[in-house]
């Protein structure tokens, strides 16, 4: 069963609370919080403030994934409002295992997020240090974009990396995810989905989360 991490960047900013506690009440395991520039991804999305507001909407795990450069200037900011997981991007750090070490030395799980033309092999020596491979199945930046197809071999590819090495590392798939391919993702050996539109734009979000959560 896989875990659900819906993306708030599809929500409805004006109602940004309700939404907040319709994911609360939900089967949904996560809020993943999609954080952007505008430099490294070509969007702007919100900040550790906006953060702060939702976490005091529910006590769940708060997953952010941080699609800016040198995230180690804002790691602290994001701890304080609520973070409780902190991924970075491997295509954004210089030196990673510094980036990891002070995420964890803030108290958060960490994460390394990775695009999709980024080779799965460059996370090998990294693997034992992290919690959570978010792994980019659409070019990150914009909500609503299809799946790449590749993506499914991506995945059974980290899954035996992760194997390989004996350890307990999750892989987040992030972007296109809908209810027609998330029962193949899992397959491939996704431990979390992210879903935006597919939850947000549904007639009935709880509902969509929870037939997720039954695959």
């Amino acid at each position: 069963m896989p875990l659900i991490a819906p993306s708030l960047l599809a929500a409805d900013f004006l109602k940004l609370g309700e939404e907040c506690k319709m994911l609360d009440q939900s089967q949904a395991d996560w809020f993943h919080l999609d954080v952007m520039d505008g430099q490294f991804v070509p969007n702007i999305s919100y900040g550790p403030m906006v953060i702060e507001f939702m976490r005091k909407t529910s006590k769940k795990t708060f997953d952010v994934h941080l699609m800016i450069n040198e995230p180690e200037k804002y790691a602290e900011a994001f701890k304080k409002a609520g973070a409780d997981i902190l991924s970075v991007h491997i295509e954004a750090c210089h030196h990673l295992h510094r980036n990891i070490q002070q995420i964890k030395s803030l108290g958060m799980k960490a994460g390394v997020a990775i695009n999709p033309h980024t080779p799965v092999q460059l996370l090998k020596d990294i693997l034992q240090d992290i919690d959570v491979v978010c792994m980019m199945s659409v070019n990150p930046g914009f909500g609503g974009q299809s799946f790449i197809p590749h993506t499914l071999a991506r995945i059974t590819e980290l899954k035996s990396m992760i194997r390989e090495q004996g350890l307990n590392v999750l892989i987040e798939i992030d972007g296109g995810v809908t209810l027609e391919n998330a029962a193949g993702i899992v397959a491939a050996g996704a431990d979390v989905l992210v879903a935006g539109n597919t939850v947000f734009k549904s007639s009935d979000p709880a509902d969509t989360i929870s037939r997720l959560k039954s695959l």
